[in-house]
């Protein structure tokens, strides 16, 4: 049984997905770990720090972002998967491209985190059924419209992306949705999106919020991306609260923490 076929995503608490960006551009940290030591330092911090998963994207999706070839992704991940799976946590891989999740799957990560919820590249619900891998599946729109209703557009895109991947044959249980916080969405709409996130448990899957140092954030609170910590943990804070069973933060200490305050309020619950 492969790594992925054999990895099954716990459910005691929330879980806390450390960001681990190899880019030159990403917004928040583009340029910091691009290279493999600078890499490999920044994951081991992670695992000190209490994350849970260990998130690796090679190609920004920070609106603007010029698109990276398959050869260039690759580039950017070939040294970096194998030694950061072998740290001891599950890593996930942030591609919308089938091929990089594939060769990712081969060399150790477990989790294929897709922006595009299955829908951007044609052979990923394949490519995710072969390797045994979780998916999350997230929402995404090319362009920001603030007459849209939002939550059905939301409906409507993971629920295709749900038909896509059952009909693929990945089973329900690797299945994992992402409303996709800052991904084609005023600033209205994302904290509409936060207050009804819970509707989205009526699917019966895993829900993941990731919204750490982006815009909505620095908007709220009139604040420049490095100053942009509280504001994430708060709103990541809500939407535990609101479902979300992963939460995917650049600063993963304090929501580490914040996961296990969240889990004891629930395990009380529970017992009484």
């Amino acid at each position: 049984m492969t790594p992925c076929a054999a990895y099954r995503l716990p459910g005691a608490k929330p879980h806390v997905m450390g960001i681990l960006n190899v880019t030159p551009d990403s917004f928040s940290d583009g340029g910091q770990h691009a290279t493999r030591d600078a890499a490999l330092a920044h994951a081991r911090q992670l695992v000190e720090e209490g994350a849970d998963i260990i998130d690796i994207g090679a190609e920004s999706t920070r609106p603007g972002a010029a698109p990276v070839s398959q050869q260039d992704e690759w580039a950017r991940l070939e040294q970096i998967i194998s030694p950061v799976a072998a740290l001891g946590l599950p890593v996930s891989i942030d591609t919308y491209k089938a091929e990089i999740a594939r060769r990712a799957c081969a060399a150790g990560a477990v989790i294929i985190n897709d922006v595009w919820g299955l829908q951007k590249d044609p052979a990923m619900p394949d490519v995710v059924a072969e390797t045994g891998a979780h998916v999350i599946m997230m929402h995404n729109r090319l362009e920001v419209d603030a007459s849209l209703d939002i939550l059905s557009d939301i409906d409507r895109f993971l629920e295709k992306s749900m038909d896509l991947a059952d009909r693929a044959g990945i089973p329900r249980d690797k299945q994992i949705l992402d409303p996709g916080y800052g991904f084609g969405k005023t600033m209205d709409q994302n904290f509409l999106i936060l207050n009804r996130q819970d509707e989205l448990q009526k699917h019966g899957l895993p829900i993941l919020a990731g919204a750490s140092r982006k815009r909505m954030i620095g908007a709220a609170l009139n604040a420049e991306t490095g100053e942009r910590l509280y504001g994430s943990l708060a709103f990541h804070l809500l939407a535990m609260q609101k479902g979300a069973g992963l939460v995917r933060v650049h600063d993963v200490r304090p929501h580490a923490d914040a996961a296990k305050i969240v889990a004891a309020m629930v395990q009380e619950k529970i017992t009484k």
